[in-house]
């Protein structure tokens, strides 16, 4: 498997130092991504670079997850406006661990394999140099002049900036060169990839190898990922979408990737997935003949959410999906945990109901009108349940007089009441 071509027609390279390919069809070797550890959690964000691991894992290659513990507590000035919050030492073990879990989704760093994947932290490496030796060891290779020409810099000490830069934060490009500096010489690591904004980053860590080592190394970065209507990847009202169910539900997740545009499916598939260019190809050409069944999110949905959280979460994401726009039934909505449960109501019309009446019985025409307002009137109510217009937890209601008891409640719970094919009311017992 040739690395780059298979990034290269994923559309997944920004920038190349020239010789990568040659040197990477040549050599096996180890190559990185930098992964800032400020939270407990990876977002979609950081997938592009998780992905570009992963396809280098599969190209036969070492891949080096980098934990930015020692950088983490500076702070990237790189397309950011402010500093950062510095985290303690005792947070960023947390995070290490929880990222690696994920991680291990994507990357092989178990098996015996020769090429399993590797996970450092560049806290480790850092924590004992001596302010005196870092800037006598590393910091006399590099110019001031070549780190003010950086992008990075250069925006950050622009007239339009107000926060200006702290020294802290112009050390950060040194800081990170030297870890490519360290894994070359430890491992053998002769590739930094990352995002676009980190390319002045990334070279900066190759000029230094070449400086102090006189050796070769490389480099890839891949484009900012962008929406087709210009918006931001990746945010959403609610902010990130997290790979961790705490903070993303799976049913969210699943929904995320099911509503992208077309346009963005055809890019995203071809990114988030290890699809073949064949099964991309077909699809694409699939959803050309038939938009309306959209094949392109339904394939890239079902692939990234089994990736990140497993088939059951996503069988559990399709089912909860149905309730509102399929053929769902009693027994769907109570296969779903209560929070997807809720998330799937999330801005319907509640209402609280008494679990002790329900435990005693009461007709549907009082319990839709008296006990919760889903009609005005009991005589809408017992005409629209005539026309076959009410379902109760999405079985049709046949008689307006049935008698609703616990027995229907979801979770001891709720009950769903739906009026025509769209209103929604949840009924909450309590």
């Amino acid at each position: 498997m040739n690395f780059v071509e298979e990034l290269r027609w994923r559309g997944m390279i920004q920038n190349i130092i020239p010789g990568t390919e040659e040197y990477l069809l040549k050599e096996k070797t180890a190559g990185y991504v930098g992964i800032d550890p400020t939270a407990d959690s990876l977002h979609i964000g950081h997938l592009v670079g998780i992905m570009m691991l992963k396809h280098f894992q599969r190209a036969g290659h070492t891949p080096i997850a980098l934990i930015g513990g020692a950088t983490g507590m500076i702070g990237d000035p790189s397309m950011k406006s402010a500093e950062r919050k510095l985290l303690d030492e005792e947070t960023l073990r947390h995070n290490q661990s929880a990222i690696k879990e994920q991680l291990s989704k994507f990357l092989d760093f178990d098996s015996n394999i020769p090429n399993k994947a590797v996970m450092v932290n560049n806290y480790d490496w850092m924590k004992d140099y001596t302010f005196l030796n870092f800037i006598r060891d590393i910091g006399k290779h590099i110019t001031v002049n070549y780190m003010m020409a950086k992008d990075s810099v250069k925006k950050r000490l622009s007239a339009d900036s107000t926060e200006g830069m702290s020294f802290t934060e112009f050390s950060y490009q040194l800081i990170q060169g030297y870890d490519f500096l360290h894994l070359f010489r430890e491992m053998g690591c002769r590739l930094q990839m990352g995002g676009s904004d980190q390319w002045g980053n990334i070279t900066t860590g190759a000029e230094l190898i070449r400086r102090i080592d006189g050796e070769e190394v490389f480099a890839i970065t891949c484009p900012l990922i962008t929406k087709a209507d210009g918006g931001k990847f990746g945010k959403t009202e609610s902010g990130n979408v997290w790979l961790d169910r705490r903070y993303t539900s799976p049913y969210k997740f699943y929904q995320f990737w099911l509503n992208v545009s077309d346009d963005d499916a055809a890019k995203y598939i071809k990114i988030f997935t290890t699809l073949s260019r064949e099964e991309i190809d077909s699809l694409i050409s699939e959803q050309q003949k038939a938009p309306h069944l959209r094949p392109l999110q339904k394939r890239l949905a079902e692939e990234i959410t089994v990736m990140v959280h497993s088939r059951s979460d996503y069988e559990m994401a399709v089912n909860a999906s149905q309730i509102l726009f399929g053929k769902a039934t009693s027994d769907t909505l109570r296969s779903i945990d209560e929070e997807t449960f809720l998330q799937v109501f999330d801005g319907v019309p509640q209402f609280n109901i008494s679990k002790e009446a329900l435990s005693r019985g009461i007709k549907a025409v009082d319990l839709l009108t008296e006990n919760a307002a889903v009609f005005p009137s009991k005589s809408e109510m017992r005409k629209t349940t005539q026309s076959g217009g009410v379902t109760i937890n999405k079985e049709r209601l046949e008689n307006s007089d049935t008698v609703i008891d616990s027995s229907y409640l979801i979770g001891n719970k709720y009950i769903i009441a739906q009026r025509g094919k769209k209103n929604y009311f949840l009924l909450i017992a309590e």
